[in-house]
C-alpha cells in the first residue's frame, strides 16, 4: 500500500470519529493528516510527509480554537434561557421598596430585585436572572 493511501485512509477514519463525536478538533487533526498525504503523494520522504501533517494540523486547530466554533458559550445556568424557562419572561412591579419588591407570577408570590443599571419605576420588567426564589429584572 503506498504512503499516500495510508495517510487518507487515517485520515478517512479520523472523519468518520468526528461526525460520531460531534467535534470539530477531530477534523481538523484529519486534515493535516491529509496534508500528509498530499506531500506523500508530491513524492516528499517520511519525515517533511509528518512536518506537513504536524504543521498543518497544529494550526488548523489553532485556527479552530480562536475562531467562535472552538470554545463553548459558558453562561451562568441562572441566567441560560435553554435552563430556565423564565428568563426573558416579563413581570409587572407595582412599586420599589430600596430595589427590592414582591410580585405575582405564575400564580406565586416572588421577590424581585433590580439588576444592576435599571431605574426602579414601576412598570414592566424583562427577568433577566433566576437565583432560587428571587427574580432578577431588568427594563
Amino acid at each position: 500500500m503506498a504512503e499516500w493511501s495510508i495517510w487518507f485512509l487515517i485520515a478517512g477514519a479520523l472523519v468518520v470519529m468526528e461526525l460520531l463525536t460531534g467535534t470539530f478538533y477531530l477534523l481538523m487533526v484529519a486534515i493535516g493528516l491529509a496534508a500528509g498525504g498530499l506531500v506523500a503523494l508530491a513524492g516528499f520522504s517520511a519525515p517533511l510527509q509528518t512536518l506537513a501533517a504536524a504543521v498543518v494540523g497544529v494550526l488548523a486547530t489553532g485556527m479552530l480554537w480562536h475562531s467562535k466554533y472552538g470554545r463553548a458559550r459558558t453562561i451562568a445556568a441562572t441566567a441560560d434561557p435553554n435552563v430556565n424557562m423564565d428568563i426573558g419572561q416579563t413581570v409587572t412591579v407595582p412599586q420599589w421598596q430600596d430595589g427590592a419588591a414582591r410580585v405575582m407570577y405564575r400564580g406565586a408570590l416572588w421577590d424581585v430585585e433590580l439588576a444592576p443599571g435599571s431605574a426602579s419605576a414601576p412598570g414592566q420588567y424583562t427577568i433577566r436572572e433566576v437565583r432560587g426564589s428571587r427574580l432578577i429584572v431588568g427594563a
